[in-house]
This record gives structure tokens, C-alpha cells and sequence, in this order.
């Protein structure tokens, strides 16, 4: 298949820097927030330090009063700071930079694969992704809170979503947020006709892929994503906005149906192009019945990827979807725990990074946008 060259010139900082500074700006145009007259403030807004790579995006609303503040050593703040730098920690090293190898091995030759690798490296990228993403938040998060700042959530146990739109309020939180403020709401948002509803999502997904980059593989993420939001729409609105009578067993399918979902979109954003992601997604399932695990397992040992790496990968991803269903329990907050129970916990993740953590030099994934 043949795309034209998407051949379109952005400015430097699209990403993370540009959009908060937008939302200073929009917030001063429409009169939500006085001007700042101190530049220096203005400058530490638009620059600082521990989220400025890589997010969460801030607004001027939340951040800005802050710079205004008298700062003491909060104790507390401290505590919640570095036991967020230690996940993050943990995130980065322990799971995405301990796949980021496979990833790559089989998505830079992928027409050398069928099959089961295909869909290991593909679930392993939506891992991949999102601890290298949310593990840089949360060392970011935590950096800030230890300096007495406090900003905003930026992923919510994602992989957790029981529909496309809770995956959305859980996912990139700063984002997406910003995207419904200042694109969609503006569009009209839902206060609009079905079909120009349906059209204002996709642009703003659409407008989420460039954001980016310019290539025709983040542009289908997007559209892809716009049309899942519009199908769930469309089907709740066919059952008049009544769900299913919930059942453990039924969010158990509902967060496997999106997270198989949310995988298959990843496939375009990770793939280097779109011919390289149409055989990832027509090359799927064959032979995944008839092709013996033996050969399977011969593939990535031929590749250098032992029993030992896998026994790490599943372990620290056992691990995560374990304190994510804690976080969605009333037993989710470390702090909340007794003083004999906390110190066990930093201990083990401690040494799991240290046993088991990848320690190459692996740079942030969001680093590129």
C-alpha cells in the first residue's frame, strides 16, 4: 500500500513545552487567568524543570499560584514524593527497558515473523509504552512534590478501563484533558448533533496523532482510536445510555476486550511504517494454532532473549496489574498502610530493580515528541 509522504514541517516543541505555554495563553485570552507580570515566574511556568521533556502538562490555573507560595520541608510531601520516584523507577527499568529489546528486535524485521511473536512483541509494546511514559510522570510528580509542588495525574491504572472512554480518562490524563478544554469543548463537545459529535471526536483524535508527529502511522493511531470512541457512543446510545448489570466476570471481559483493543491501535503507533504495520496486522494469528511453541521459543532464543528475561518481564508485569488492583480497592494507598507494612514494600522493589531491573542506557519513549 502507497501513502504520499506526509510531508509537513512542525515547529520545534510541539509537544509538551508548547502546549503549556497554549495554556497560558488561552487562559489569558479568555479572561480565566489574570496576566502574569513577573517573568521569571512566567519563565519557571513554561520551563519547569521536572516535567518540562515529557509532561504532565500543566495549566497556568494550577501551576502558576504555586510559584507564588513560601516553601518549608514538608516531611510528608517528601515521603510521597520519593515513594513516587521509586514506581517510577520500577516502571522504567524493571519493565520497559526489560522489553524495549524484544520490541525492537521483532518490530525493526517484523516481516521476518508470523504469529505468536507478533503478538508477544505487540502486548509487550503497550507495556512497554506505558511504563516508560508513566514512569517518567510519576518521577516527575514525585521530583516536584519532594520541591513542594504538586502537579496533576497524568496516568490512572489505564490498562485497567472497562470501556474506550474510561481508557481515555485514565490514560495521559494531562493530555487528553487539554485536548477536551481547548479542542473538543470548543468544537462543541456533545452539545451538538450525533453526527457532528461523532466528527468533533475524530478530529480531536486526529489532531492527538499529529501531535505526535507528522507520520501517517500516528494519524490511523488517532483515527482508530476516534473510531472506537464513536462505535462505544454509538452503541450506548442504542441501549439509551443503560450498561450491562456489572458483575466481576463481566469487567473482567470488558478490560480484555479494551486492552486487546488499545493493543491492536499501538501496533500502527510502534510499527516504523505503515506497510510494516498492515503485516503486523494481517500476520497476526497465522500459524498461531499450528506453529509448535517449541519454534516459538527457538525464535527468541535465536534472538538472545533467554527463559530468565521472560520470568522477569511476567514477574514485574504480575507485580504492576497487582498494585493496580490494589489502587482500585480500598487497600490502593501505600501511605494508608502501617509503618511494618510500607518499609517490607520499598525493599522488595528496591532489590527487583536492582536484580532485575535493565540498566542500559534507554531513553524515554515521549522524548521524541
Amino acid at each position: 500500500m502507497y501513502l504520499p509522504t506526509f510531508d509537513l514541517l512542525l515547529p520545534v516543541g510541539i509537544s509538551f513545552y508548547t502546549f503549556q505555554a497554549l495554556s497560558y495563553t488561552i487562559d489569558v485570552y479568555r479572561s480565566t487567568k489574570e496576566p502574569e507580570k513577573h517573568f521569571g515566574i512566567y519563565a519557571l511556568y513554561v520551563s519547569f524543570f521536572p516535567q518540562l521533556v515529557a509532561g504532565p502538562i500543566e495549566r497556568s490555573t494550577h501551576l502558576l499560584p504555586q510559584f507564588r507560595e513560601k516553601y518549608k520541608f514538608n516531611y510528608g510531601k517528601t515521603v510521597s514524593g520519593l515513594r513516587l520516584i521509586l514506581w517510577g523507577f520500577f516502571l522504567k527499568l524493571a519493565i520497559a527497558d526489560n522489553v524495549a529489546p524484544i520490541v525492537n528486535a521483532i518490530y525493526n524485521n517484523v516481516h521476518d515473523y508470523t504469529g505468536a511473536p507478533l503478538i508477544i512483541a505487540t502486548i509487550f509494546f503497550a507495556y512497554q509504552i506505558f511504563c516508560d511514559f508513566a514512569g517518567y510522570s510519576y518521577i516527575a510528580i514525585g521530583s516536584a512534590r519532594i520541591l513542594g509542588f504538586d502537579l496533576m495525574d497524568n496516568f490512572k491504572s489505564p490498562y485497567m478501563s472497562r470501556s474506550f472512554s474510561e481508557f481515555w480518562r485514565r490514560w495521559h490524563i494531562s493530555l487528553s484533558t487539554w485536548f477536551r478544554d481547548y479542542l473538543y469543548i470548543p468544537l462543541g463537545g456533545n452539545r451538538v448533533s450525533k453526527l457532528r459529535h461523532s466528527l468533533n471526536l475524530f478530529i480531536v483524535f486526529l489532531v492527538s496523532g499529529l501531535w505526535h508527529g507528522a507520520n501517517w502511522t500516528f494519524i490511523i493511531w488517532g483515527g482508530i482510536h476516534g473510531a472506537y470512541l464513536v462505535v462505544e457512543n454509538t452503541i450506548m446510545q442504542l441501549l439509551n445510555g443503560k450498561e450491562l448489570k456489572s458483575n466481576i466476570f463481566l469487567d473482567i471481559l470488558k478490560v480484555m476486550v479494551v486492552f486487546s483493543f488499545v493493543s491492536f491501535a499501538w501496533i500502527f503507533f510502534r510499527a516504523n511504517d505503515i506497510s510494516d504495520a498492515l503485516y503486523v496486522c494481517t500476520h497476526l494469528f497465522t500459524g498461531i494454532f499450528s506453529t509448535p511453541a517449541s519454534e516459538v521459543l527457538e525464535k527468541f532464543y535465536s534472538l538472545g532473549f533467554g527463559a530468565y528475561l521472560f520470568l522477569k518481564i511476567v514477574g514485574s508485569i504480575a507485580i504492576l496489574e497487582f498494585v493496580h488492583l490494589m489502587q482500585i480497592t480500598r487497600f490502593g494507598k501505600c501511605n494508608a498502610l502501617k509503618t511494618y507494612a510500607r518499609w517490607p514494600i520499598y525493599y522488595f522493589l528496591i532489590f527487583w530493580i536492582l536484580l532485575n531491573g535493565a540498566f542500559q542506557s534507554n531513553e524515554f519513549i515521549y522524548f521524541q515528541f
